[in-house]
């Protein structure tokens, strides 16, 4: 899996027994990953992991250093947005933003919750939504709580 956050989102993920593929961008290769951020292709917003559970799956993109800690809001770049609200669309799958202290957004959210932020100076350049932390979800409230692990018993025979 990609970047340390993909890694543990994937790892909560099957201690709460999701099974977890990667997805996205980090299953290309450099040259068209490259070549992708040079278009306007939603393919450059596809999410980083499906997850899947009994019959429900989940496209996850994880969001790593988007909460400002001085503000304490989300940031999501309005393409990414728009692009997987069409996904979701297309996909009949619920798509989920999980960012480092693991809070849980929709696109919907995002759009209907988040102001527009300053345009950036830095980074893409893109236009972002600014979402409250408080609005988020709680990731045990829509991944489940951690399942138990059976510890053998000593001395039973």
């Amino acid at each position: 899996m990609g970047d340390a956050h993909e890694r543990r989102v994937a790892e909560e993920l099957a201690l709460r027994g999701w099974n977890v593929s990667p997805w996205g961008q980090g299953v290309l290769t450099e040259a068209v990953r490259v070549a992708l951020r040079g278009t306007e292709s939603s393919l450059r917003w596809t999410p980083d992991l499906v997850a899947a559970k009994d019959r429900q799956v989940f496209l996850i993109d994880c969001k790593s250093r988007m909460t400002s800690r001085i503000t304490h809001r989300h940031a999501v770049e309005r393409a990414a947005v728009m692009a997987h609200l069409q996904l979701a669309a297309w996909t009949q799958l619920p798509i989920c933003y999980v960012f480092d202290n693991l809070d849980v957004l929709t696109p919907l959210d995002v759009l209907m919750l988040g102001r527009t932020g300053p345009q950036p100076a830095a980074g893409s350049g893109s236009p972002y939504h600014l979402v409250p932390m408080r609005r988020s979800l709680a990731f045990d409230e829509v991944f489940g709580t951690m399942q138990q692990r059976h510890a053998p018993q000593l001395g039973a025979a």
